[in-house]
């Protein structure tokens, strides 16, 4: 059965290729985005375009909505340590008003977008929905705050929500992947010295207690991810919020993801040892028991060489577009 869906920040990575499983599954989308991260080229083809701010969600949403799929955010670390206020005013401030105006408008489901941030240091591994979140920076920090915000919202006035909360997502979907500015996430960046955009990758400790020393992280296909938000906006239940995290349950170490990507690509890409960065856990692996018993869900890309592959070909297209 067909439906009608708002996706906010759908004109950014991950929201791009969950649209355009949506409109692939059947179903009708319009895509909100401010652009202020997000790119016109990255909405899908087939879906409608609103450029504008989630805090006006309100103008456009009514009841012919079927549900929210929230992706609207600033996400960057490391920016959100020196510029606090500029995420609790988008992401916590944005999820307000955004809620707000779906009470307004009767809309009853949300699929939100949340992170493996939320948790800070792992106290076990893998991490589980129960285990203790204590984020390390204003990022998870504003995060975990709209996770809290919704399970009142559900249980006050019946909303219908499941948080994602992602652990590393990587590869490309189509005409859709990574093109963030600047870019922070590992694989696109040894990407970038495959492509001659950097001349070297920087491995931030080798002294880590990992079998190579390096951190080592669960990387999830986003094309995976996007079908466990179909299957969230079926889980969704009337006054209740489920939180399921997202990842392979299997850790790939930085030294590994390099060597990988050196077999995929071709090229050597040197690498550079770094000293640890401040807040970087040794280790980072999810537990998806919970999706898999709640949603259904059965990632099906897990092999680390063709999350890689994927991300090439589109690293590839991309940089021909420059």
């Amino acid at each position: 059965m067909s439906g009608t869906y708002l996706v906010t920040g759908g004109a950014g990575y991950v929201g791009s290729v969950v649209a355009q499983h949506l409109l692939e599954a059947g179903h009708e989308v319009v895509v909100l985005d401010n652009l202020s991260t997000g790119f016109r080229e990255g909405v899908p083809a087939g879906a409608a375009f609103i450029e504008g701010d989630i805090r006006d969600a309100g103008r456009w949403l009514d009841d012919s909505f079927d549900a929210v799929l929230h992706f609207a955010a600033f996400s960057q670390v490391g920016e959100s340590v020196v510029k606090p206020e500029k995420y609790w005013e988008n992401n916590v401030g944005g999820t307000m008003a955004l809620l707000a105006a779906m009470r307004e408008a009767g809309v009853r489901t949300l699929v939100f977008s949340s992170t493996a941030a939320t948790y800070g240091e792992p106290v076990s591994v893998p991490i589980t929905e129960t285990d203790p979140t204590a984020p390390t920076s204003p990022y998870g920090a504003s995060k975990l705050a709209v996770d809290h915000m919704i399970t009142g919202e559900a249980a006050a006035h019946g909303l219908g929500a499941v948080s994602l909360r992602y652990f590393n997502v990587a590869g490309a979907y189509g005409a859709f992947g990574e093109r963030h500015d600047p870019e922070s996430h590992l694989i696109p960046l040894v990407l970038q010295v495959a492509l001659g955009r950097r001349e070297t990758i920087s491995v931030f400790g080798d002294d880590y207690p990992t079998p190579d020393g390096t951190c080592v992280r669960d990387y999830i296909h986003v094309a995976d991810l996007a079908e466990a938000h179909l299957l969230a906006l079926r889980a969704a239940r009337p006054g209740e919020h489920l939180i399921c995290n997202l990842g392979n349950g299997n850790g790939f170490s930085v030294r590994e993801v390099i060597d990988t990507a050196r077999k995929v690509t071709g090229h050597p890409i040197p690498e550079v040892v770094a000293p640890r960065r401040g807040g970087d856990p040794a280790v980072l692996v999810a537990s998806a028991a919970a999706a898999r018993e709640k949603l259904g869900w059965n990632p099906s890309r897990a092999d680390l060489a063709d999350i890689i592959a994927d991300a090439w070909e589109f690293a590839q297209h991309i940089a021909k577009e420059r």
